[in-house]
């Protein structure tokens, strides 16, 4: 019969494994990695206490061990929680800790009870699971792949529902057990199913923060860390499908291609830094001012290209023409310095834009095309203007 002290060390390890894996990623900066990291500190020392419980030493081995290892499955909850953006702290998770610790109390050294004891921490074992299980379940992010977020749900609700059976069966006295090391096969399959759950979870762990990690690189290629703005390669990538879905439903699909007036003295006049932050500021109005399906990307330097489904030329030169208005609130230096006569070295930001809409015969490469020859016209007539050709 295998020994539970060995299930104990072989979680033990699991857990120091653990340790090292997500102390790796900790430099990433990943939410709620660093609680996860005092949670399998915390376990591994439970754990190992708990496996000592035949050298005696209740207070440490009994006591000790079973609150700390209460604390670190909050402090996962916690983690989870922190993860996906939420408040990290849990108080009725803390209440209880605190009614675990007293049962505990209560039922070994008071009133002893093994299938007591084993009741109320499989009961707060199996809540907190349940809440991880949940939390995983419940806030993927929509468009993350869902392999990692669903292998923590199965992995916390399965170690739920084993330290839920392991509490009734244990709380009503269907289990007759001396010792939680005691070597019967009901024991060994409970310690199996309900410690290792922390390993399970673990690689759980390891698996959402490389996602994060992934998500955070599809990210930077795909959007310009500067404007928020999708990079070229990415505009194209969407505007052409967004372009393909619109002809098959036999929706319109207009055009633009949008260039800040005179930008180069902007940058020439008072520096790079901020030029950027006019890019910046330039591009808050802009995407303030379109629907959350525009497809609005930065072709490269100062211009920028949109794609509107659902619009015709007309209704996006009248857009166009309103954003003209918003963007004079742009000032073309970003900190606003004094000119050498004592006048405000600055004015409103102004743009030229091309615009054209999408005829039958056309692929996105021709669309563009005609837009930019809009925009070159828009040019030739003094900028600042929205022209339709």
């Amino acid at each position: 019969m295998l020994d539970p002290v060995n299930i104990l060390l072989v979680t033990v390890l699991s857990s120091i494994m653990s340790l090292a894996i997500l102390g790796s990623l900790r430099p990433a900066g990943i939410p709620g990695v660093g609680r996860w990291i005092g949670a399998y500190l915390m376990a591994s020392i439970a754990i190992l206490l708990a496996g000592m419980q035949r050298l005696g030493l209740p207070i440490l081995t009994v006591f000790v061990s079973n609150t700390l290892l209460a604390l670190a499955v909050v402090c996962i909850l916690e983690g989870c929680r922190e993860f996906f953006g939420l408040k990290p702290r849990v108080p009725l998770a803390y209440a209880g800790t605190v009614a675990l610790a007293t049962g505990i109390v209560w039922w070994y050294w008071v009133a002893p009870s093994l299938g007591a004891r084993v009741a109320v921490v499989s009961a707060f074992h199996a809540a907190i699971y349940a809440s991880i299980g949940w939390l995983a379940w419940r806030c993927r992010p929509p468009a993350r792949p869902v392999y990692s977020y669903r292998f923590v749900t199965l992995a916390a609700w399965l170690g739920a529902f084993a330290h839920a059976l392991r509490g009734v069966m244990y709380g009503s006295g269907f289990v007759k057990q001396y010792g939680l090391l005691d070597s019967t096969p009901l024991n060994v399959a409970w310690l199996a199913l309900g410690i290792l759950v922390l390993p399970a979870l673990s690689i759980g762990m390891v698996l959402l923060a490389h996602d994060r990690m992934a998500e955070r690189l599809e990210r930077l290629a795909n959007q310009d860390e500067l404007t928020g703005a999708l990079t070229r390669r990415a505009f194209l990538a969407q505007a052409s499908a967004s372009l393909e879905a619109a002809r098959g439903k036999g929706q319109r699909v207009a055009f633009a291609i949008v260039d800040i007036d005179h930008f180069k003295s902007i940058n020439d006049r008072y520096g790079h830094a901020a030029g950027d932050r006019v890019l910046a500021q330039f591009c808050r109005v802009v995407k303030g001012g379109v629907r959350a399906g525009d497809v609005f990307g930065r072709l490269g330097g100062e211009e920028f290209a949109l794609l509107f489904v659902g619009m015709t030329r007309d209704e996006v030169v009248t857009r166009l023409d309103e954003l003209r208005v918003l963007t004079l609130s742009v000032r073309r230096s970003a900190d606003t310095p004094a000119g050498e006569s004592g006048e405000e070295a600055h004015d409103g930001l102004t743009f030229s834009a091309g615009v054209d809409e999408l005829q039958a015969q056309d692929s996105l490469v021709t669309l563009m095309a005609r837009a930019d020859a809009a925009l070159y016209v828009a040019k030739s007539r003094g900028r600042d203007r929205v022209v339709a050709i």
